[in-house]
């Protein structure tokens, strides 16, 4: 089973940066390589919602609310994937969580998803 961890969270200031990192464990490098990798984010009384994805070919896909401040990388040597998060504004305040999608061969889908890591973005 995968197992996502999180890090780099944290209160910054509207305007400011921060950089998320996830790294999967249990699992090889060539099988995490076959994973999409994804950061999503859900506020207080807000639904879940996809900030930023990676696929396994390296395809990047944003929210429309926050291309051009953002960015997703992925580390296949590390089994890691980053949100580097510039300009961030109130708004992005949020828990971020990482998820890997998988499907196979038979086209069932699998979802792993790490424990969150809180963003707050405040003056």
């Amino acid at each position: 089973q995968v197992q996502l961890v999180e890090s780099g969270g944290g209160l910054v200031q509207p305007g400011g940066s921060l950089r998320l990192s996830c790294t999967a464990a249990r699992i090889s490098i060539p099988i995490y390589v076959a994973y999409g990798m994804g950061w999503y984010r859900q506020a207080p009384g807000k639904q879940r919602e996809l900030v930023a994805h990676i696929s396994s070919s390296g395809t990047t896909n944003y929210a429309d609310s926050v291309k051009g401040r953002f960015i997703i990388s992925r580390d296949n040597v590390k089994k890691t994937v980053y949100l580097q998060m510039d300009s961030l504004k109130p708004e992005d305040t949020a828990v971020y969580e990482c998820n890997a999608g998988y499907t196979d061969a038979l086209g069932r889908h699998f979802d792993y998803w790490g424990q969150g890591t809180q963003v707050t973005v405040s003056s």
